[in-house]
């Protein structure tokens, strides 16, 4: 890269550019790929709408980071023994 001018960086810009999708246009597309999936009601749509893995992995353990912090339940009260 450091041995490139200016005029091959502006022309390898202009090629990628023109040819791929990049920055904002990728990420909408992304959104509007999910935004269908959720509209038609698919399996993968309720995931993304439920904040849950999308691609099968399991959620009994793990799966924090989709899932977010833990929310604690309360757990059962303790039940005193008669003597």
């Amino acid at each position: 890269m450091g041995e490139l001018n200016d005029e091959e960086v502006a022309r390898i810009r202009s090629i990628i550019t023109s040819d791929f999708k990049v920055e904002g246009a990728l990420r909408s597309e992304v959104q509007t790929n999910i935004k269908r999936l959720m509209d038609i009601n698919s399996y993968r749509g309720l995931r993304h709408r439920k904040g849950l893995p999308v691609r099968g992995q399991r959620t009994r353990t793990n799966a924090r980071s989709r899932k977010g912090k833990r929310k604690t339940v309360a757990g059962k009260k303790k039940v005193l023994a008669k003597k």
